[in-house]
Parts: structure tokens; sequence; C-alpha cells
């Protein structure tokens, strides 16, 4: 059974940082690409960008490009989000995807990702 669990996540001021992790098991983890959408309240998920299953490959969502960066540690099962100069408009809940089927590229739409994480809640006080 494949889960992601999520975490890092908290309250920061505006313009600081903060780093979440995805922990993954259930399968062999190198061989899958791994997404990060985010959902504010009243708003639609967002993508807000995903890696390749080699780590070769990454996109970004076009409100977090430049600010945000996601990377993956295949010993460790791990996929992170480091996130910089964050706004009150980066608030929301946080969650780790992954699809069930291996991608050339990566996964950008919901609808492509099959395991969804709990989620991890990031506040940016404005």
């Amino acid at each position: 059974q494949v889960q992601l669990v999520e975490s890092g996540g908290g309250l920061v001021q505006t313009g600081g940082s903060l780093r979440l992790s995805c922990a993954a098991s259930g399968r062999t983890f190198s061989g899958y690409a791994l997404s990060w959408f985010r959902q504010a309240p009243g708003k639609e998920r967002e993508f807000v960008g995903a890696i390749s299953w080699s780590g070769g490959t990454t996109d970004y969502g076009t409100s977090v490009k430049g600010r945000f960066t996601i990377s993956r540690d295949n010993a460790l099962n791990t996929v992170y989000l480091q996130m910089n100069s964050l706004r009150p408009e980066d608030t929301a809940v946080y969650y780790c995807t992954s699809p069930k089927t291996q991608y050339a590229g990566v996964p950008r739409s919901p609808s492509e990702n099959d395991y969804w994480g709990q989620g991890t809640q990031v506040t940016v006080a404005s």
C-alpha cells in the first residue's frame, strides 16, 4: 500500500522560508514521479511543482516559479519542497502526490496523480 506523509508545515512571516518533506513508502520510490499541489480555503487545487523519477526534470506552477524548489533523495524515499520568499497568498494545505504509473516526465494535473498524502498546513502571516 502506497503511503505519502507530508511534514514541515507551519506558520512563517512574509518573506520567510519553509521546507516541506514527503516520505513515501509501499513501493520502489525511485521509479515514480512526485508532485506537490496546494489548496487554499474556497479556492481550487493548484499545481505547485513536480519532479521526475530520476530527479532530472522539474516543473513549477507559474505563481511559485523562482521561489520554490523541488528535490528528491531516493535513498531516503523522500521528496522535498523548499519554499523561499513566502507570501500570504502561499497560505494553503500542501499535498504530496504520485501517479500509479511510471512517467517519463512529470504529472501536472490532479487527475494524473493517484496517491495523495494527508496534507500539511502552511500559513504565511502578513
